[in-house]
Formats: structure tokens, sequence, C-alpha cells
């Protein structure tokens, strides 16, 4: 596949954000996931609204860029400061549409790993563990999961599973009687769905300039397709030029737009 000029963060954040529907709740965390969020609000989805681990919930585009979530653009026109508390309630209460996850590990049932690395009595590496993302994991109706791509990190079976996803057999959800889990898996290499019924990860689309070999090379599963993958589309016109208003200094995602 040809190369694009689009960066690989750049088109993680145009993907993610083609997963906030309009009218959505989003709980919308740090870096990539808060570009996403302005990105959909500003092209495809006006009326989404943003919660904020920082406690703040808006619900009009940020006009201009932003580094954090409590960078002054993204307060000034906002709906409600508050607590993360009470924003932790709407989603008890089941009204968080969807919400994006990262960690270190991610297996074929996207389940995620940020508490340690290794066995429980001799870890090699401690991380540090879940923060709100088992509650986001476990309460939104939907999850979106951002990940870097290499072999190390989409493993076939983490270390531990601090945020559900479908769990060790892919059916842990069902038995435990929960709605919601990953919808979508979104590396900067390719993009996996999961099968509504195995709730495995299925490769998807193939972003430009990496090949279905490079894909299984750097994935630590053996990749399951329902037929051949089609490449990522790369953002559209109106998706470039708001993403290059939001982050004009390629700060979270390079340059290349």
């Amino acid at each position: 596949m040809a190369k694009s000029s689009v960066t690989p963060d750049q088109l993680m954040v145009v993907e993610a954000s083609r997963h906030i529907h309009d009218g959505d709740i989003v709980n919308v965390g740090m870096r990539l996931p808060l570009l996403a969020f302005a990105l959909a609000k500003a092209t495809h989805a006006p009326h989404a609204k943003g919660f904020f681990d920082a406690g703040i919930v808006r619900a009009n585009p940020v006009d201009g860029p932003f580094i954090t979530m409590c960078d002054a653009s993204n307060v000034d026109g906002s709906l409600w400061i508050t607590e993360m508390i009470d924003l932790m309630h709407f989603m008890q209460q089941g009204r968080v549409d969807v919400g994006f996850l990262g960690g270190a590990e991610v297996d074929r049932f996207g389940n995620l790993n940020t508490s340690y690395i290794g066995t429980p009595s001799r870890p090699r590496v401690k991380l540090p563990g879940s923060g709100g993302a088992s509650d986001i994991a476990l309460l939104s109706r939907r999850t979106v999961i951002l990940m870097a791509h290499h072999k190390g990190r989409l493993v076939e079976n983490v270390s531990y599973i601090t945020s559900l996803g479908y769990g060790r057999d892919g059916h842990e959800r069902d038995r435990l009687k929960l709605s919601g889990g990953p919808e979508v898996l979104i590396t900067n290499r390719a993009t996996f769905a999961f099968d509504p019924d195995s709730h495995h990860a299925v490769l998807r689309s193939i972003h430009p300039g990496y090949t279905l070999e490079e894909i299984q090379r750097n994935t630590g599963w053996e990749l399951v397709t329902k037929g051949k993958p089609v490449s990522t589309p790369n953002p559209s016109e109106e998706e470039t030029a708001a993403l290059a208003k939001l982050d004009p200094q390629g700060f979270w995602t390079g340059s290349g737009l």
C-alpha cells in the first residue's frame, strides 16, 4: 500500500471520531480521544455532549487549539463544571453512550491491562492501575479502544484484566449480564471490530502504508478476517481542515495535514 501524508495518530483521531454519533454522551479521555471528540463535534456530531474527567461537561465545539481537558478553551463555554463523582453517577445510570480506553496491553477479546506485566507474584513491570478505566469499561454502552500497534501490546491474553472487555473466553459479559463492551480497536496500523457472536477482534481495515503481513507480524494473536480487509479511508477535506485547526502544531498527532 502507498504511504500517506496523514500521520498514524491523525488517522487514529479521525477513525475514533467516526464512532461518535450525533447526540451521543461521550466519556472523553486525554490525548487522542480529546481531539476525536472535538473533531466529531466540528464535523458530523454537533449535538454530542462530552464528559471530561476533570469534571467538565460541554455541548459546543472547542474554539481553537487545546492540549489538556483543563485548558481555558475547553472550560470556556462549558455547560457544567463539577466534580468527577457527579459524572460517574451518570455512568452508573447507564447514560454514557461511548467511552474511550487505552492501556499497556489489549487482547483479542478487548480486555485491557493497566496493572502489571508478568505474573502477580513476580511482575516484570508495575503499571498505574485502573483510575476510572474499569468503570468506563463496565458502564459505557460501548467503548472505543486506542492503542499503539506492536506485538508486545496486542497480545493473545493480557497479563491481568484491569478493564473488562469480553473476558478470557469472549463471553464473560454475557455470564455477568453486562451490556456494552468494546465496539472497535483502533491502532496506528489498523482498525478491528468485534464479532457480535464470538466477540473476537476482526481485522476490518488496514491503514494506508501497511500490509496484511505487517499487521500479522505485529499482532499477538492469529488474525481473523471476514473477507479482504479494506484500506482505512483517509480524512475528508472537512475532517482535515477541522483537525488542522484543533491541533495546528501537531502537538498530539505530529505533522502531516
